[in-house]
């Protein structure tokens, strides 16, 4: 049986870039932060069907909410980075990349005492304009990445992107693992599927039956989920879009349930137990 990968964007409901332009950054120390208790309702979740998760951690969160990171790290799940400040990597220079980079490992690093081997870019922002991103994830010590979306979008994707896990060879002669989001191929596209607002919005018997026919391919399906979207109390933003409202509350009372459904169904494990098996070795523990 093909074990799928449990991953969660461990982010607070208004840093998205659903959101950008409604709220900015500087805005964020004012607004009432979710973050805490929603993650601690996915940690009782995985602890009820005995899984483990990679949890991608803001560094803006473990900046202030140390104490978290420390539990998500205690209870066995997977410590990863997602950036600092959730800056979409293709709208910025390599030195600002690098640096936002460095800030988040540095804040994960000192709420948990582990330093991360995976990397997922905000908003799934590394794509075919952005191969140098790949360099400096190695330069910095990333075993693995998970930040393309091989679909099209209005706001991230890379179409012609890969859709199965593989070891990618790098011009420095260095690699990385690029574990892409999951999608299925369906009249020449790919069907983005499995995490985010495609999970929360798609009925339980989709999600699943598209869970099935991957693993009965060989490819792990990568579900993703943000705290946010397991909080059926998140503040409600004026002045949104109709498209906004959508993309941001849409089926958040559907999410819970879903997830125990599915995670009662198939196997999960972290992200990088999966490069693991696949390199049959363990991969770094810390720069």
């Amino acid at each position: 049986m093909v074990t799928n990968i449990l991953t969660v964007d461990l982010e607070d409901w208004f840093v998205v870039e659903n959101l950008k332009g409604n709220i900015d950054y500087r805005q964020w120390d004012e607004l009432p932060s979710r973050v805490v208790a929603n993650t601690e309702r996915l940690l009782n979740l995985f602890e009820k069907n005995d899984l483990r998760a990679t949890f991608f951690v803001l560094g803006w969160v473990a900046d202030r909410f140390p104490n978290l990171i420390e539990t998500v790290a205690a209870a066995g799940h997977e410590i990863a980075c997602h950036s600092y400040r959730h800056i979409m990597v293709k709208t910025v220079d390599r030195e600002t990349f690098r640096s936002d980079t460095e800030m988040a490992i540095r804040v994960i690093r000192n709420a948990c005492g582990l330093a991360p081997v995976g990397y997922r870019a905000p908003s799934w922002s590394i794509d075919s304009s952005t191969p140098w991103a790949f360099e400096i994830l190695a330069d910095l010590g990333f075993a693995y990445d998970s930040s393309i979306f091989p679909v099209k979008h209005d706001i991230y994707g890379d179409p012609h992107g890969p859709q199965e896990i593989f070891r990618m060879k790098l011009e420095s002669g260095r690699s990385l693992f690029e574990i892409p989001a999951s999608t299925l191929p369906l009249w020449g596209k790919n069907l983005p599927v499995c995490g985010g607002g495609y999970l929360r919005h798609s009925p339980l018997w989709y999600t699943a039956g598209i869970i099935r026919k991957l693993n009965r391919i060989g490819r792990p399906a990568v579900v993703y989920v943000h705290p946010w979207e397991v909080d059926q109390k998140l503040p409600r933003m004026k002045g949104l879009s109709l498209l906004q409202k959508y993309r941001q509350y849409g089926s958040i009372n559907t999410m819970m349930r879903k997830l125990e459904r599915l995670l009662e169904e198939f196997q999960f494990c972290r992200a990088r137990d999966y490069i693991e098996r696949l390199t049959r070795k363990p991969i770094g523990f810390g720069r």
